[in-house]
């Protein structure tokens, strides 16, 4: 793992972990960070040794959004933007349908595409000083990152509008009352516990870890019969596995299981 890069990458016991890596801007999401990380989203995705993926900041930061001073002297037109935009779609689509737990850990400040990148993770911790904002409104933008399409999965379609609308800063209490965020550790341990949580999955079933998010995926807008058809599918396919039978064997033995969440520590 590279410490010039403005964005680290690093794979250790089955955990990826990509560590924005710019604290002098904030972690800036410039082009930079933009190519890097499709690049490593794109090796996750192709690994099936990596059984989970961490999100984090370098420096007290997570990430503080687009490069505004870059994208003005860029001058962009509108199919210049549209070109901008469609050049994310793809790693984007490719994080936020991982088969694999992504967690990110978040630490400051996360504000327009940073905030966006928290929401793509399925558990994202915090840090008693985080601070969500999306942003985008301020500059007159919209919001980006797929914020459209997690966001209001999170905190429902009336809230979403308001935290768009406003582009307000949300505090780590208030984004946890709101489901924005899973748990709250102060700095020292914060990334640990995201880590700890990350591990515990290389003893899961990937193949049942893979069928619950697409089950979730779909589930907004699905119908009952839809999801219960899914659900039939998938445990079939899920209690061929060998992962299924070892769990069973454990349970009967009254061995320890090979996937359980971690406790918390205190914090």
């Amino acid at each position: 793992m590279s410490g010039d890069s403005a964005l680290l990458f690093e794979v250790r016991d089955q955990v990826a972990t990509i560590t924005f890596n710019n604290p002098a801007k904030r972690n800036v999401f410039d082009a930079e960070v933009r190519e890097r990380l499709a690049d490593v989203v794109g090796q996750v995705r192709r690994d099936a040794g990596i059984r989970a993926l961490v999100l984090t900041g370098a420096g007290g930061h997570f990430c503080s959004g687009g490069d505004l001073r870059n994208i003005a002297a860029a001058g962009l037109d509108t199919a210049g933007w549209r070109h901008r935009m469609r050049s994310l779609h793809e790693w984007l689509h490719d994080l936020i349908t991982l088969d694999r737990p992504v967690i990110a850990a978040v630490d400051g400040a996360a504000a327009g595409a940073g905030f966006s990148l928290a929401m793509m993770a399925d558990f994202v911790l915090a840090t008693p000083r985080a601070k969500f904002c999306m942003s985008f409104l301020k500059v007159g933008l919209v919001p980006d990152m797929a914020a459209f399409y997690t966001l209001p999965r999170i905190v429902g379609v009336q809230r979403a509008k308001e935290l768009m609308l406003s582009a307000r800063d949300v505090g780590a209490e208030e984004a946890l009352r709101l489901g924005l965020v899973m748990e709250l550790h102060a700095p020292e341990v914060l990334l640990d516990r995201a880590q700890a949580l990350a591990t515990s999955f290389v003893g899961a079933s990937p193949t049942a870890v893979s069928l619950i998010k697409r089950a979730l995926e779909q589930a907004p807008g699905a119908s009952l019969a839809a999801l219960v058809d899914a659900e039939v599918n998938a445990q079939a396919l899920a209690a061929a596995t060998p992962e299924h039978r070892e769990a069973v064997r454990c349970f009967l033995d009254k061995q320890a299981l090979p996937f359980s969440w971690p406790a918390a520590a205190k914090s």
